[in-house]
């Protein structure tokens, strides 16, 4: 991989299109496992470039607009709560104006960088109210002047968050004081109401890591009770995802967060996260033990000894373990590049747990009310228990399964007479399609090198395999469609994405039809949901965006754990549990039933190294 220039796969560009799909998916699927993404190097400078725009930028503006704590002498920021309160603002800013995560070229944004605020900020553009039958005052699906306008008085109020010092009223403890409790609680309720308006900002602000916290610090009276409710909120952020790793997908992401990591450039090592690379991409022994020594493990004992432990030397080295942790998962790149929140969190763990120490009156007896930790738990266990148990009800993000491999998604199919044109010329939007972006810079076969090198990628994960297993069988040929990350689309049509496929799913695609005019078999979408925790099957649908929801069903993911990403045994076994009255799928392939769970099991399903943990 070169500064300027891409690691292109072993293929001639100019033949790409004309190799049979799953032959293309097999060699970038490869390719991936040893070069991941094959990006220039200058992407990943530009991301560290914008990091350090982000801590600069987050230290001038807490240091020179809070009386109390001088911007040059960081010691006396230890111990300030308001600091915390600021750079928690300062970090929610940057996410609701899409300047965090699902920003540049890593997120598929390449000319221009930005969807966020430049979506949002549009009239015309598509707005998804969660439950429009049921709340009154959010039918319709456009942003509206009233949207705009409750985005910028958002925005507005974040900024009042910056910019103001600090009260001196309530639970101000020093000189410095804290932010005032009405302004954080009106942006609470902002941010409500936006969220039954569109959940695309109010997932973008990711009130799963804030919105508790400011909720916290506008009731609360005792700054004491403050820090331990946002102690509690870090930790039960830590251990959601480390329960979220419990199951099968785990390892499969390890192995693609690790091939696509910049600066690990050893192919033996890479080859060493699989069976038998090229030949078997299922995981290793060595996928399993980074996956689960390196993540479970860290994150289900680490938070607990931060949270209860009173040994300053235990509690320091916890610490050091899990900014470690977030600084490992930030040298990675993860696609979607949610780098800001690793980077908050880095320095609000030793400020928060050791800055607070809990033998200093910050421990979990310390409460002024019982009442206090009871309510917290309740409002951070709320999400990912339903999330879990119903995920179809939950984003992902709300439900703590960020980085499990365990979501909805989805891998969409446009036909090759242009259709995928159709959403340029249909939708009122900022970005033009990723097609359109890529050919300025590489021209058309490059481009279509790296879209469909997002699709192997989804194919190294569980729910990829399942997605082109439905294709084979409800499109005529996949040679006759162009196929697409429906996470990359996704940020098209609503300005942002990070993974969660309830974003951009039949709803969405709904709306996509009422101005774009598929015809029937012209947009065919593979959609997955995510796998209950007490369950071992995955729902999922086939959506043709003129029909709606043509097929509903089920399959089992050790089906799919146990498949290659190019499907050389056929489709992923599944099982019809509803038709559309009168569709027939295209394709000429039969859908292979699943097995029993007593059936014995082949070599398809050896799950030797798979991740068993908790399944």
């Amino acid at each position: 991989m070169g500064f300027k220039t891409p690691d292109m796969p072993p293929v001639k560009p100019e033949e790409f299109e004309s190799t049979p799909v799953m032959e293309r998916i097999r060699t970038l699927a490869t390719h991936w496992a040893e070069y991941g993404f094959g990006g220039p190097k200058q992407m990943h400078l530009l991301y560290l470039v914008k990091t350090v725009l982000f801590v600069v930028g987050g230290w001038l503006v807490v240091g020179s607009t809070t009386p109390g704590i001088s911007l040059f002498d960081l010691g006396g920021w230890w111990g300030e709560l308001i600091v915390y309160q600021k750079l928690m603002v300062w970090t929610v800013l940057w996410e609701i104006t899409g300047h965090a995560a699902s920003w540049g070229p890593l997120a598929f944004k390449f000319g221009p960088m930005l969807g966020g605020w430049r979506y949002w900020a549009r009239v015309g553009t598509l707005r998804l109210p969660p439950y429009p039958d049921k709340v009154p005052g959010t039918l319709g699906d456009h942003r509206t002047v009233f949207d705009v306008g409750l985005y910028l008085l958002i925005l507005a109020t974040l900024l009042f968050l910056l910019l103001t010092p600090g009260s001196h009223g309530g639970a101000a403890y020093s000189e410095a004081g804290l932010l005032p409790g009405w302004a954080l609680l009106t942006y609470v309720a902002l941010i409500l109401i936006m969220g039954f308006r569109d959940r695309v900002v109010f997932l973008a602000s990711r009130p799963e890591q804030y919105a508790v916290c400011l909720l916290a610090f506008g009731v609360l009276t005792d700054h004491v009770d403050m820090v331990l409710v946002a102690k509690i909120a870090m930790v039960t952020i830590w251990l959601g995802a480390g329960v979220s790793k419990f199951g099968r997908h785990f390892s499969l992401v390890v192995q693609a967060m690790l091939s696509n990591t910049p600066w690990l450039t050893s192919r033996r090592f890479k080859r060493s996260l699989y069976r038998n690379a090229p030949n078997d991409l299922r995981p290793s022994k060595m996928a399993f033990a980074w996956a689960h020594l390196g993540g479970t493990v860290v994150e289900l004992v680490l938070p607990l000894v931060l949270l209860f432990s009173v040994n300053e030397t235990l509690t320091w080295l916890a610490i050091a373990g899990m900014m470690l942790f977030h600084l490992f998962i930030y040298s990675t790149y993860p696609l979607a590049v949610p780098l800001e929140w690793n980077i908050f969190f880095i320095f609000v763990t030793p400020f928060l747990f050791g800055g607070f120490f809990a033998d200093d009156g910050y421990g979990m007896s310390d409460f002024s009310s019982p009442w206090i930790p009871a309510a917290a738990l309740v409002l951070y266990l709320t999400g990912p228990i339903l999330g879990n148990l119903k995920p179809e009800w939950v984003s992902f993000l709300v439900s703590l399964r960020q980085y499990s491999g365990n979501w909805a998604s989805g891998t969409m199919a446009f036909r090759m007479n242009d259709a995928e044109d159709k959403l340029d010329k249909g939708l009122v939007k900022s970005l033009q399609t990723q097609r359109q972006q890529l050919l300025a810079l590489y021209g058309s076969d490059v481009a279509e090198i790296f879209l469909q090198k997002c699709v192997a990628f989804r194919s190294m994960h569980s729910h990829g395999r399942m997605h082109l297993s439905l294709l084979q069988r409800h499109l005529d040929a996949l040679e006759n469609y162009r196929l697409r990350e429906g996470e990359v689309v996704c940020t098209v049509l609503v300005g942002w994405q990070s993974g969660d496929g309830h974003l951009f799913d039949e709803r969405t695609i709904a709306m996509v039809q009422k101005r774009c005019n598929f015809e029937p078999g012209e947009f065919v979408m593979a959609w997955t949901e995510s796998q209950p925790i007490h369950k071992k099957t995955v729902q999922y649908k086939v959506v043709d965006a003129a029909l709606g929801v043509v097929e509903r069903g089920y399959y089992h993911v050790r089906d799919a754990v146990a498949e290659q990403p190019w499907l050389p045994n056929g489709p992923i076994p599944h099982r019809v549990t509803w038709r559309l009255p009168g569709y027939e799928p295209a394709g000429n392939l039969p859908h292979p039933a699943p097995r029993s769970a007593d059936s014995t099991r082949s070599d398809r399903s050896d799950d030797r190294p798979d991740d068993k943990v908790g399944s």
